[in-house]
Parts: structure tokens; C-alpha cells; sequence
């Protein structure tokens, strides 16, 4: 019967992907035109890379910042990158890093220092030109191709940061049980992590129960993290004099217990987690720029 089922679901196209291999650097310091965002994918369609033609990289700015007013560019190109920049990954699938400046970005976009500001947000959108006259981008990705697998939303956020002011912030940490934070220590990290240029530093509150195999911090002896009565503690991050960028990260709250605020040298709040449990993992926007 030609109105069966079968007959649309097998009348279908195929299409293509870009599957993200790796993010090597998401966040883009504003105090250096040459800070790069980038990324590796790897090409896929049904000839294994035969139908790529290039790969236009797009940038738009989402202004998250009001103390400049707000404005949203357009989506502009920053370049085109062709098939032959390409070459074989491990299973035979083209393979290549993609990147772009801020420096790029921001001539792309043809805006000035007075529309950006650190805390906004570069979007990077990355269209697959087929040389059968196809372009596929973020629109045309799914649920299925943003799984685990093939990573491919052809779209990347990089954080707008700047080279930080120097001198010693302030961490006030907070546990609503009074037993220490017990972050995704398993996971990427027990607490917050400072990244000054090549130098990794880490805070967080001591839990008396220590061990990442119950999640919980390691005890004091251990370091890294502060002394405190469970329920409350303080520590202090130092960026020293000449730091390039600071990137703040969060691993994550098994047991929605944690809250911290964030101080700038001059004692002013630079960052609020929010009630407790609130905070999700990941990159922090705690962007003091240096004067």
C-alpha cells in the first residue's frame, strides 16, 4: 500500500556533520587582539568527507553587559576554511582546527571597544558548504547530533574575558549541611579553580568525611582548600602583577549545598553564586579588568 508508514520514513536525506573532537580554548581575552578561540572537528557525510566543499566560521556578539548599553551585531563572517585545509583524523575522516581571533572577530564585526565589554559573549557558528550547493549550520543540527557521540552544534560560545587586575580576591564559601563541600571532586576538580595563565590554583571548604571517593574534598593536610567550622569559610586568590587571564571554574554541587561570593581587591562583590545549589558547573563570569 503506497499510504503505509514505511514509504516516508524511508524517503529521506542524508546529510552531514561536524563533530566536535575537542574545544581547546573557549574564552577570548579582549586585552589581546591575538587570544583565539579554537576548536578541532572532523567532517562527516556519506562520501567520508568526499562531499566537503569548506566550512564558513561566523561570529555574532551577545552583550550580557549593560554598564555600555546593549547591542547585538550581526552575524558576520570571519572566514572561510576549504576542504584541502583539511587532512585525515584516525579513521580516515577529514579532520581540522578551526580558529579566529578577537582581533578577527571584532574587525568582522566591525564594532569598537566601546560595544564590548568582558563578560560579553562571542558566538561562533560554523556552516558546512557541500559541493552539492548545501550549507548546513546550527540550524540544522538536533538532539541526536549534540549527544554524546558526534558533538556537533555547529555553534560555540567563547566568553569574553580580559587580562585581570591584579591583587588579592576574596572567596567567601558557604555549606548549608555543615559538612564541607563535597563538589564532583570525581569529575574534574574539588572545588573552584583559578587558572592564572599556566599556574592552576584551587579553593574550596575542607570536608571533615575527605576522600574523592565519596566526593568530598580531601582534607586540610591535603591543601587546597580552607579550615573551616563546616558551615563557612574564606580564602584568598593572589593574581600577581603582569597575570594575562584568569579563568574561574566551578566543578559542579552533588548535594545542592554550596553558595559563594566572589571580592575584588578593592573589597567590592564581584560575583554571587546565588541560593544554594543554584550554581552549575562550569566557567565562572568573574572578569575584574585590569586598569
Amino acid at each position: 500500500d503506497p499510504d503505509n508508514a514505511i514509504y516516508t520514513v524511508l524517503d529521506y536525506e542524508k546529510g552531514a556533520a561536524l563533530r566536535t573532537i575537542e574545544v581547546i580554548n573557549a574564552s577570548l581575552n579582549s586585552s589581546d587582539p591575538s587570544s583565539t578561540f579554537a576548536v578541532t572537528v572532523e567532517e562527516q557525510d556519506e562520501l567520508d568527507g568526499d562531499l566537503m566543499e569548506s566550512v564558513d566560521i561566523y561570529v555574532s556578539l551577545r552583550d550580557l553587559t549593560s554598564d555600555n548599553g546593549t547591542s547585538d551585531p550581526n552575524r558576520s563572517l570571519v572566514k572561510t576554511v576549504s576542504a584541502s585545509e583539511f587532512s585525515d583524523g584516525p579513521v580516515g575522516l577529514p579532520r581540522a582546527t578551526l580558529t579566529a581571533t578577537f582581533g578577527e572577530a571584532v574587525s568582522a564585526m566591525g564594532i569598537t571597544e566601546n560595544e564590548y565589554t568582558a563578560g560579553d559573549v562571542f558566538i561562533f557558528e560554523l556552516v558546512l558548504n557541500l559541493t552539492d550547493g548545501r550549507s548546513l549550520g546550527p540550524e540544522s543540527s538536533s538532539g541526536v547530533l549534540t549527544g554524546v557521540f558526534f558533538q556537533a552544534p555547529f555553534q560555540y560560545n567563547a566568553l569574553l574575558t580580559c587580562s585581570p587586575e591584579p591583587g588579592d580576591y576574596t572567596v567567601r564559601m558557604f555549606d548549608s549541611y555543615g559538612d564541607g563541600w563535597q563538589t564532583d571532586c570525581g569529575n574534574g576538580g574539588s572545588g573552584i579553580t583559578i587558572v592564572l595563565d599556566s599556574t592552576t590554583l584551587e579553593v574550596g571548604l575542607c570536608s571533615p568525611y575527605g576522600g574523592c571517593n565519596d566526593g568530598a574534598f580531601l582534607d586540610e593536610s591535603q591543601g587546597g582548600c580552607t579550615p573551616n567550622d563546616g558551615y563557612e569559610g574564606v580564602a584568598t586568590v593572589t593574581i600577581p602583577e603582569g597575570t594575562v587571564s584568569a579563568e574561574w571554574n566551578f566543578p559542579g554541587d552533588n548535594y545542592g549545598e554550596i553558595r559563594f561570593e566572589v571580592y575584588a581587591p578593592d573589597g567590592s562583590l564581584v560575583y554571587d553564586s546565588g541560593d544554594f545549589g543554584e550554581q552549575a558547573s562550569g566557567l565562572l563570569p568573574i572578569t575584574v579588568c585590569a586598569q
